[in-house]
């Protein structure tokens, strides 16, 4: 599917940049060794979830095809490699022709994954994949450290509706991100209209504290809202009296006042409160949206409170305490010289402090019970036992250098629901356990 079929923007600038240093210098010493051009394949997997998580979202996947797609050398950045005396000639003039020609495969966006899940594999020469490694690093980590929270969020929440408003809290780009991984993870809006236009999620918004203060008194303020919005619009009834502003805001809108908006003191007891006195009032299908400072745990401590929809910022755009999957990209399989044809050998990492890799080319297969929910995660090389041939989890997304996967964002936000659905029921469970199935793993051969 084309990029322009899903109303996307296609101007994304160059991103060849988002990249460490050592990438280059790493291609300018394998460019003059000769070994640059050895089929290698490289895997993005985390040794370990967050801890007391107990699953993680894959989230970003979207992201990162835009950003290999626009991993271009142009005359700007090869002047500032040379400017800086980063990289020789050579290596220049091989920057300057580079195309990703090599094939990605990956957990599908919206999946979840565990320790040890090859949740992204991209396989072509050592220099081409090499180069990938910060931008693609940087979109996992992020999207998918904000997806994990927004999930947590949003199985707490239940059937109340969520909506991303935590622009002003972290950087504007980062941002956008954000709020495209929220909506992977399950919510249902956002505030920030970047985030609408680019990934068409529904934004929603409609006054601060400062549109009351602006006016004579509040009366005045809900006075001046409801003309311009009309009488479905949300009032925030606590920058003075909160019994007070519920009052006047019938009054002002009528029973068939949308809803009002909750930004401080005791929600659960605020929210009590305002639910009887609106139901008194007559405006019994009015709802109530609570703000302030939310995560998961303080939505799951209202759910017994009559509250209608949450709004969360802070929490949710830094990962509710962990504002990265903690993933490494690391070299599992390269080509035994440089020759057409050469078989792969695996490769990997040995080292103490639990930063070893496994080394091959790897598949992953989400075994079942006997009730149809996941009960392991089983990660291997070599050929697929048959039994677990219909349960793959990577998906082809480059081929031969082309993306052949881009999909609608619902697409993910359905297939996050699918998944956590399929996990075991204490996959929810906010307190603090391991992950809630185990990986296994089967070793083979090299899978070249």
């Amino acid at each position: 599917m084309d990029v322009a079929d899903l109303g996307l923007p296609v101007d994304v600038p160059s991103t060849a940049l988002f990249t460490d240093q050592y990438e280059l210098t790493m291609l300018r010493a394998a460019l003059k060794a000769g070994t640059a051009g050895r089929r290698s394949v490289f895997e993005v997997f985390t040794r370990r979830l967050p801890d007391g998580r107990r699953y993680g979202v894959v989230a970003g996947t979207g992201r990162v095809l835009d950003a290999v797609e626009n991993f271009r050398f142009d005359a700007d950045v090869l002047r500032f490699l040379r400017e800086q005396d980063i990289v020789d000639e050579e290596t220049l003039d091989w920057l300057a022709q580079y195309r990703f020609s090599g094939d990605i495969w990956g957990y599908p966006e919206g999946e979840v994954y565990f320790p040890g899940s090859p949740i992204m594999r991209v396989e072509g020469t050592f220099g081409e994949c090499v180069l990938l490694e910060t931008v693609i690093l940087s979109i996992l980590n992020h999207d998918s450290a904000i997806a994990a929270a927004a999930s947590r969020m949003s199985s707490a929440a239940g059937p109340r509706p969520l909506i991303e408003m935590g622009a002003r809290r972290t950087h504007e780009l980062a941002a956008v991100a954000a709020a495209r991984s929220a909506y992977v993870g399950g919510f249902a809006t956002t505030s920030d209209l970047a985030a609408g236009f680019r990934y068409n999620i529904p934004t929603v918004g409609t006054s601060a504290h400062a549109f009351t203060l602006l006016h004579d008194n509040e009366r005045d303020a809900f006075r001046a809202q409801v003309d311009a919005l009309g009488r479905d619009t949300t009032l925030l009834v606590d920058t003075y009296d909160v019994a007070e502003a519920v009052r006047t805001a019938v009054e002002v809108a009528g029973p068939e006042l949308g809803a009002v908006r909750i930004d401080s003191g005791d929600l659960l007891l605020v929210a009590h409160r305002v639910r009887q006195q609106l139901d008194e009032l007559g405006a019994t299908e009015t709802k109530i949206v609570v703000t302030s400072d939310l995560d998961e745990y303080a939505i799951a401590s209202l759910a017994a409170a009559p509250v209608d929809a949450y709004g969360v910022g802070t929490q949710l755009v830094t990962g509710s305490g962990h504002p990265t999957a903690s993933m490494v990209y690391k070299l599992v399989a390269r080509a035994e010289s440089g020759a057409e044809g050469a078989p792969l050998v695996p490769v990997a990492k040995k080292s103490s402090g639990g930063k070893t890799s496994v080394g091959g080319r790897k598949w992953a297969a989400r075994r079942l019970d006997a009730d149809g929910h996941a009960e392991a995660e089983v990660v291997g090389t070599g050929p697929v036992p048959d039994a677990l041939a219909d349960r793959q989890l990577l998906v082809e997304l480059v081929k031969g250098g082309q993306v052949v996967a881009r999909e609608p964002l619902d697409a993910a936000r359905d297939r996050h629901a699918a998944a956590r659905a399929n996990l075991p029921l204490s996959a929810t469970q906010l307190s603090r356990g391991e992950p809630v199935i185990p990986t296994e793993y089967a070793h083979g051969g090299s899978g070249s």
